[in-house]
């Protein structure tokens, strides 16, 4: 009986953890930070999972951002939920009408890279070509990865106080 229990606490689990849904892109905030409408009619901010994109400021930000909404405004998307990153955002997989996941068509021009902890090798592979023929942000002699660029005004910000 324990044993069935854990099993439907693990797929209630797992359920909410991958939960699918038809959702409306309303705001494009960065290149991988979005809000939509979801089924329940509420406003909520998202983050693309596996991909980190230039944050604004940053080389390549308007240009990832620029993108990212004409490939999602006022569109509607699949979103599939991936859990929560550390601070507690919402991350998400998206797929748009035609199956094409925007992740990979952002890291395919050059505008997003694979997050430092993730080892998916579909991905570090579209991130590997688009570095050698230099696309984007991979064009510039001097990147500087958006996670460590959100450190570096955290630590500036902090010295200002």
């Amino acid at each position: 009986m324990r044993s069935l229990l854990m099993i439907c606490i693990y797929l209630g689990f797992s359920f909410l953890q991958a939960q699918e849904f038809s959702a409306k892109v309303i705001s494009v905030m960065d290149g991988n930070t979005f809000e939509i409408i979801d089924p329940e009619k509420e406003k909520v901010k998202i983050m693309l999972s596996m991909v980190d994109a230039p944050e604004l400021g940053q080389s390549f930000s308007e240009e990832a951002k620029a993108y990212a909404e004409k490939l999602l405004l006022k569109k509607k998307v699949t979103v599939e939920y991936q859990g929560k990153d550390f601070f507690g955002n919402k991350l998400a997989h998206i797929t748009l009408k035609n199956g094409d996941e925007v992740h990979k068509l952002l890291l395919e021009q050059g505008l997003a890279m694979v997050m430092e902890r993730k080892k998916d090798t579909e991905l570090l592979a579209i991130q590997e070509k688009v570095k050698k023929e230099q696309i984007g942000l991979w064009a510039s002699d001097d990147i500087v990865t958006p996670w460590v660029f959100r450190r570096k005004q955290t630590m500036l910000q902090a010295k200002s106080r």
